[in-house]
């Protein structure tokens, strides 16, 4: 009875129905087991295979059964004796058995993929003898490699042999049925029978392959392959276990031995786990990942330790007179007891098959144990309470993240049921990116449970899962906690995402929202450590100079991000960064219009990418005072304070009284990075950068004209190499290859103009401006607009401008016509200066000359103060005759100022002189009188034919020699030696000439007669002396006139 109450002994773990015990009928008929086994008592061992089970029996048959248990093959093995051991891999069964005809056990090697046509067996490969030393012992156990490599058996005397190359052999076409490779004897020991064999299959930790070897005392471990193989056995541990109660675990990684007070599991070189189990056990068996242990037949008691026992007794009313035998199905790595159930027939063979286990009792019944679904044996845990058995069995079975993830929501919920919300956020935990966020964020919103749902947020971001909404409501609980250790944490997070070529490429969080909630909440070290860290430019310059007013820092962040940042930022944050630091913003803008290379700070270049150029106007001084508004006016509502209130320039202090009443623990909690990641040193870049255009800042200086002219004149100097007290060649400057010359003289043109329009409005208080500004106008190498100068001079009242903008345009008149209106406005000087401007103007323009006497003669107090400048101006109009004499007297009559003693001896003078000229007139009238009545006479004489023409030339005209025969005579009274002229001449040769001129000349004078259009605008210039020179050249004539109407 001692023995039965330690049999009843069952594991202390929990117990769950979790096979269903179906029996197996036979297909044929329903009423019996399977017809192979039928005669249990006959069989001698069964083995699983991929071909199905083979069953072998005491008579050395062995049978192939197929799923429905029908006989599919079945051949006699070993003939007059019986099959003792079976073990099959890749489709070669291995078979031991006795035969009549040998003292020593067979071995044989079968095909069960290959079948003989006659007999239909399957093909034997090898057969040969068992034979260590020459006394007969019989095999105990043998073991198979999955690879077919190696066979072990072992015997009852405590030897093991090792056949190596097993497989080699086998498929080897040459030698005949008896070759096998020479076994060798790795283990003798003649007090230990051998009750267990087992490889230990290659793996990624260990590719050697080991045999564990089980006696009845010890267990060893023997290295079959790999470096150090061939060795002695070495012992793992003294425990050894009988016949059928060791075997190789499901994993084949370690061995199972099963002992009366426990389950061990043996490694390599040490023990393993060990299970506690007490009681006799006949053979274990492992089927997946359970262990099968069969007991020993026990008469039965009400009394026994196991739950199992003691229902078999309350059920069974002929309990008390039978042995029953126990099987019980657990999980060693869960702990837990899958099923439990006794046979009071004893059990045959426990096998495994087909993902099914299978029992068979001594008279032929076969009971088949099919394990429930997963999700029943879930069902039935839950029901329990048994969450955490639940996640083992799931992990165990291997099921898909998503079935394990509903096993925690629901271990989350019964915990949430119960008020363990601490745990139940744990599991919860496990459920992200398989169970909506919201579903678990919901259940925590309450203010008792913040630090859960703060716990949830942090790994929902660690995992990369988090949108905008999460890292709000996170943010938002960090600054409701004023948690500001955490807050830390949480921003200075490095990416988790890492992309495909092993970079880290994402945030685990949303960085906008982050930046936002930190400024709304008055964490601004937090938000710009943020912003600069992620190379957010304009939110940093946001935050540094509308929330937090630090614009030291926002400047040294501008200097160090180069032209491109600067251009944009500057644009909107230029004027507040000029009202606090006017001096170090106005150096920041030249070196960035001015620098042709990489600003600097200290020693680290920066890299500065190109900056855009835009096009305006020649002068932008008269915009300036537009647009005054915010300077963060175009910030969208998003980037505003939480109140709704844009922070320009004019509220600095409305911000720094809002940032002394933040959290002053977010002043020192978090430094900001020390530089942007985008402007790490670039010193290896040697291309020049792209200078922007100084007219983007020109607004930004509207309250700071000291600064603007600053500006202007260093950028001026720098860029160009242009200056106002420099009026010999432009100062060395470095050229920059990327210039647009259109672009580069509009910015030229707008610097100057500007400039000058600032040095006009400081003339009032500074006399040096005064100076610079009629500077800029003396300088003929400064590309301002004259135009627009002259507006600005007309405009301001700069009166040296005005007349040296004038003159330099060529507009003295316009000179003398201001100091006249001068004059008109009081200014006793104004006259003065018109007489100074005139011997100045003068020599060149003469038309200026009857503008002053006009003047000069206006009023009486003008004419008694210049009289002797009068009759030197009538002095020059008589000597260069700029007007005739009627015309000085119309411009003196028209008023009474002028008296006739004035021009007496002027008038006096040019009367002698018109008498004469008309004099002179005179004669030439009578010359040419006297001249033109001869030549009509000659021409009458020469054109009479009755009026002979008498010769008395006695010298040739040609020689000068006397006149001798033969001789030519001309009408033009020159006779010439026949000799002397050329042949066939018939013109007199020294008339010729004069004749061809004035021929040439009435030819052109009457093709300028059809030239009317050139006529008229010599009338329109000309007068009166354009017709009399028509008349002149006969253009008018009335035989002309009469030709052209024929």
């Amino acid at each position: 009875m001692a023995q039965a109450s330690a049999a009843n002994t069952a594991p202390a773990w929990r117990q769950f129905p979790f096979f269903d015990v179906v029996p197996v009928k036979d297909i044929h008929d329903l009423a019996s087991p399977p017809e192979v086994f039928q005669k249990t008592p006959e069989i001698s061992t069964i083995a699983p295979s991929s071909a199905g089970i083979v069953v072998a029996d005491i008579h050395g048959s062995v049978y192939l059964v197929n799923r429905d248990f029908e006989i599919a093959k079945s051949w006699i093995a070993h003939t007059g004796g019986r099959v003792t051991h079976m073990a099959e891999r890749k489709g070669i069964l291995v078979t031991l058995g006795e035969e009549d005809t040998a003292r020593h056990p067979f071995l044989k090697v079968w095909d069960l993929q290959a079948f003989d046509k006659k007999t239909g067996a399957p093909l034997l490969l090898r057969s040969a003898k068992v034979q260590s030393g020459n006394r007969p012992h019989p095999v105990s156990v043998i073991a198979l490699s999955a690879s077919l490599s190696y066979l072990a058996i072992g015997l009852g005397d405590g030897t093991v042999i090792l056949y190596r190359h097993l497989d080699q052999s086998i498929y080897s076409t040459s030698g005949s049925l008896s070759t096998l490779p020479k076994p060798r004897v790795i283990h003798e020991s003649a007090t230990e029978p051998i009750t267990g064999l087992g490889f230990r299959e290659p793996a990624e930790d260990s590719p050697n392959v080991y045999l564990f070897i089980v006696t009845t005392s010890r267990v060893l471990c023997y290295q079959a392959s790999g470096k150090g193989s061939g060795g002695t056995p070495a012992v793992v541990d003294d425990i050894g276990a009988g016949l059928g109660c060791a075997t190789m675990d499901w994993k084949a990684r370690e061995v199972v031995v099963a002992r009366d007070e426990a389950i061990y599991l043996f490694g390599t070189e040490s023990r393993g786990a060990c299970y506690a189990y007490e009681g006799p056990k006949s053979s274990i068996q492992t089927h997946r990942n359970y262990i099968v242990i069969v007991s020993p037949p026990f008469t039965p008691s009400a009394s026994a330790a196991s739950a199992t026992v003691r229902n078999f007794v309350a059920k069974s009313s002929t309990a008390s007179g039978s042995d029953i035998t126990k099987v019980t199905v657990f999980d060693p790595e869960n702990q837990y007891v899958a099923h439990s159930d006794t046979l009071t027939e004893g059990v045959r063979e426990v096998f495994s098959a087909w993902g099914k286990l299978y029992v068979l009792s001594n008279d032929g019944k076969l009971l088949c144990l099919e394990e429930k679904p997963t999700s029943v044996k879930l069902d039935m845990l839950y029901r329990k309470g048994l969450y955490t058995l639940a996640l083992n069995i799931a992990e165990t079975q291997k099921l898909d993240d998503a079935h394990i993830a509903d096993i925690h929501k629901q271990y989350g919920d019964h915990l949430y049921a119960k008020g363990d919300y601490d745990n139940a956020m744990q599991q919860y935990i496990q459920t992200i990116g398989h169970v909506q966020p919201s579903y678990v964020i919901r259940k925590f919103l309450d203010a008792q449970r913040i630090h859960n749902l703060v716990t949830y947020l942090q790994e929902l971001h660690s995992l990369g899962l988090a949108n905008s909404d999460h890292t709000t409501l996170l943010l938002n609980t960090y600054t409701k906690l004023k948690d500001v250790s955490r807050l830390d944490s949480f921003i200075k997070r490095e990416s988790l995402r890492t992309s495909a070529d092993g970079e880290k490429d994402e945030l685990p969080f949303d960085l906008d929202t982050a930046i936002r909630v930190c400024r709304q909440a008055g964490y601004f070290e937090h938000a710009s450590y943020l912003a600069k860290k992620y190379e957010r430019h304009e939110d940093y310059l946001r935050i540094q100079i509308e929330d937090a007013g630090n614009y030291k820092d926002a400047l040294l962040y501008l200097r160090r991000l180069g032209a491109e940042a600067a251009e944009s930022n500057l644009a909107r944050y230029g004027r507040a960064m000029l009202n606090n630091l006017p001096e170090e913003t106005t150096d920041l803008l030249i070196d960035i219009c001015t620098s042709l290379s990489p600003l600097s700070i200290e020693s680290d270049e920066q890299e500065v990418a190109p900056a855009k150029q835009s096009s305006g106007g020649p002068s932008y001084l008269s915009y300036l005072a537009l647009n005054r508004a915010s300077v963060a006016s175009s910030s969208s509502p998003a980037e505003n304070s939480p109140s709704g209130t844009q922070t320009n320039g004019a509220k600095v202090p409305e911000a720094t009284l809002r940032r002394d009443s933040v959290h002053e623990g977010s002043r020192t909690s978090t430094p900001p990075p020390s530089t942007p990641t985008t402007a790490a040193p670039t010193k290896a870049r040697a291309a020049a950068v792209k200078r922007p255009s100084p007219r983007l800042y020109f607004a930004h200086f509207v309250d700071h004209p000291n600064h603007f002219v600053r500006f202007l004149e260093t950028v001026a100097r720098r860029r160009w190499g242009q200056a106002v007290d420099n009026t010999s060649e432009p100062l060395p400057v470095e050229a920059d290859p990327n210039a647009d010359d259109q672009a580069e003289q509009r910015d030229q043109a707008a610097v100057w103009n500007t400039l000058f329009e600032l040095y006009l409005t400081q003339t009032s208080s500074d006399t040096n401006s005064n100076t610079k500004a009629l500077a800029v106008l003396q300088n003929p190498r400064l590309p301002y607009d004259p135009t627009h100068a002259l507006i600005l001079c007309s405009t301001r009242g700069f009166t040296p401008g005005l007349v040296l903008s004038w003159e330099r345009m060529g507009m003295q008149e316009d000179v003398i016509r201001f100091f006249m209106d001068r004059h008109q406005d009081g200014d006793p000087d104004a006259s003065g200066e018109v007489v100074r401007r005139l011997d100045q103007y003068g020599p060149g323009r003469p038309q200026l000359y009857p503008l002053v006497l006009r003047f000069l003669t206006s009023t009486p107090a003008l004419l008694t103060k210049h009289r002797e400048d009068v009759v030197r101006v009538l002095k020059v109009i008589d000597e260069e005759k700029i007007m005739p004499p009627v015309s000085v007297v119309q411009v003196l009559s028209r008023n009474s100022v002028a008296s006739v003693g004035l021009v007496k001896e002027w008038l006096m003078a040019r009367i002698k002189s018109a008498r004469e000229e008309v004099d002179t007139d005179q004669k030439l009238i009578a010359s040419y009188r006297s001249d033109t009545e001869a030549k009509l006479r000659q021409v009458e004489e020469l054109s009479d034919p009755d009026h002979p023409r008498v010769f008395h030339v006695t010298q040739c005209s040609s020689c000068q020699g006397g006149l001798d025969l033969p001789a030519v005579h001309f009408m033009c009274n020159h006779s010439y030696h026949q000799r002397c002229l050329p042949q066939n001449e018939t013109e007199c040769p020294n008339c010729a000439r004069e004749h061809g001129i004035i021929r040439e000349i009435r030819r052109n004078n009457e093709r300028l007669a059809d030239q009317h259009d050139l006529f008229l605008s010599e009338v329109r210039e000309g007068g009166f002396d354009a017709l009399a020179t028509g008349f002149s050249r006969g253009i008018l004539n009335l035989s002309r006139a009469e030709d052209v109407g024929a």
